[in-house]
């Protein structure tokens, strides 16, 4: 097996499209056409964990954060970023980043997050928008099936939890070839009417041009007439932090107890404004920038890290804020990396890495 096809899954499952725009995704050191030994699944990627994957013969490590956030303009070793890059160049092994794409799914970091939080009913926090199209086609009536089916399988027709989403209206279409031309139906000069279906559906973007293709390639006509329409609509299973309920309010602090036992380190709150914790709202790495939306939404507290000094200030008394630390809180993305490589590729050596890569110690 080659590196490319881990590759190629990992962004099936978390399409790169779905990075923000400052991310560095993807593979970022290697020849993703190399055969594939065993994989490594690490948070971060430093010269402990290159040396890890050396010595248990790993020549690929899946991180979530990338090693190269922006680019290199030499490679003297003058810091653990270029000798860590150094290191896996001269001993052949590649490097594959799977970051905000995999933070902004809803089976991602942030579902990984919830479980450990023992939270129901997630759902995205923060949708995003201007993810999704609508490919409308017009397709003779015995032909709708066919090509309405290999849409299905190229991805299109996804509406949250439900698959194979379209609607469809009978009419009647027209046309006239040229004399160059050489079609389906009809004679070449003379106008054709036809009964047809307008079919339509939701296509993700990521998805779009093999769907596109996938119509085309089913459709009999000669030119295959169809529209593309942008929509605002937001995502619902795309998007930025997660919020639910427990399964049983918990008092407050029985609550920060339980983060403190769940993912160690040291969590740092503000005012117990709440008795109770009913609504959970989370979001993994920095997530500062989601308090209005939590706030907004009615939760009870907000989970993340990363927290300037005056940010506290803007619970403004209404919800709790509970910064557990960055490692901490993405701790667990490992586990969901190696979930999901051992799901798909169950017969191949996928190791975690044993080594705690948290550069913060507490005392």
């Amino acid at each position: 097996m080659q590196i490319k096809e881990i590759i190629h899954y990992l962004e099936k499952v978390a399409p790169r499209s779905l990075q923000e725009s400052y991310d560095n995704s993807g593979l970022l050191v290697g020849n993703a056409s190399n055969e594939l030994t065993k994989v490594l699944v690490s948070l971060d990627v430093t010269e402990a964990i290159v040396e890890e994957a050396i010595s248990k013969g790993c020549n690929l490590i899946v991180s979530h954060h990338p090693i190269v956030f922006s680019g290199l303009k030499s490679l003297t070793g003058n810091n653990y970023v270029e000798r860590t890059v150094m290191a896996a160049i001269k001993n052949d092994v590649a490097l594959y980043a799977i970051h905000t794409n995999l933070d902004n799914i809803h089976t991602g970091v942030n579902r990984k997050i919830g479980e450990k939080l023992r939270v129901k009913n997630m759902e995205v926090l923060a949708p995003k928008s201007g993810l999704l199209k609508k490919l409308v086609v017009f397709v003779p009536l015995k032909d709708k099936d066919a090509v309405a089916e290999a849409m299905y399988e190229a991805g299109g027709g996804k509406v949250g939890e439900y698959d194979e989403c379209s609607f469809q209206l009978e009419g009647t279409g027209t046309f006239r070839g040229s004399t160059n031309s050489n079609p389906t139906i009809g004679k070449i000069g003379v106008r054709e009417y036809v009964d047809e279906v307008r079919l339509e559906m939701i296509v993700e973007n990521h998805a779009l041009s093999n769907v596109v293709a996938a119509m085309i390639n089913a459709h009999p006509y000669e030119e295959v007439a169809h529209d593309i329409y942008t929509l605002d609509n937001s995502h619902q299973q795309i998007g930025a932090g997660m919020i639910g309920q427990l399964e049983a309010p918990m008092y407050s602090l029985d609550f920060l107890k339980m983060l403190k036992d769940n993912f160690g380190g040291v969590v740092r709150y503000t005012s117990l404004v709440k008795d109770q914790i009913s609504k959970v709202a989370w979001c993994g790495g920095s997530g500062s920038f989601l308090l209005k939306d939590a706030r907004a939404a009615g939760a009870d507290i907000f989970v993340s890290s990363d927290f300037k000094y005056h940010q506290f200030f803007d619970s403004e008394n209404e919800i709790i804020i509970a910064d557990i630390g960055h490692y901490e809180n993405e701790q667990f993305t490992k586990e969901l990396l190696a979930e999901i490589l051992i799901k798909k590729f169950p017969n191949f050596a996928i190791l975690l890495t044993e080594r705690n890569t948290n550069p913060i110690n507490y005392l």
